[in-house]
């Protein structure tokens, strides 16, 4: 008896494992979405020219705090000590305002780039669920948890491209 009950387990297990196992499990590559879709690539154009446009003026303005440095430095002599002292006081207070707007500037950009990350994974979500339930699939991972993995198991392109059709731009407010 405890022989046909073992053969009976060994002979399911082998009829189990030569049989074809459907994939139901895929991965997509959602930071080559973000940055290579046509709306993620918009919004970083947009958010790079803002970030460039407030550099320039904060490297502009750090230039002439600069060149205010050095004509007090060579009017020290020539100034009473109280007025060298209010220059140096000013000067630095400059300096702390331009610090506090380049992190102004800084987060600003950064609130805006969470901000069309999100709108960005909002329309991305439904595209996903619709492609799942037409193909039959139970998962979708992202490709940065996977260590290996067949190429065929990737969606990106076809998600990109659904993406593409539904999402033009985002908005950054």
């Amino acid at each position: 008896m405890k022989f046909l009950y073992n053969t009976v387990v060994v002979l399911f297990i082998v009829i189990i494992s030569q049989q074809p196992l459907k994939a139901d499990t895929f991965f997509l590559d959602f930071k080559l979405i973000l940055n290579e879709s046509d709306a993620g690539k918009k919004a970083n154009q947009a958010l790079k020219k803002q970030l460039d446009q407030g550099i320039k003026k904060l490297k502009d303005r750090e230039k002439q705090l600069q060149k205010e440095e050095k004509d007090i430095i060579q009017k020290k002599k020539l100034l009473s000590p109280e007025e060298y002292k209010k220059n140096i006081t000013t000067l630095r207070s400059k300096v702390t305002s331009l610090q506090k707007e380049r992190n102004s500037i800084l987060d600003s950009i950064s609130k805006k780039r969470r901000s069309a990350r999100k709108q960005l994974l909002d329309a991305l979500n439904p595209i996903v669920k619709n492609y799942m339930a037409e193909k039959n699939i139970k998962i979708v991972l992202d490709k940065k948890s996977i260590l290996l993995g067949n190429e065929n198991l990737d969606i990106t392109k076809d998600i990109m491209a659904l993406l593409n059709k539904n999402l033009k731009s985002i908005k950054l407010n």
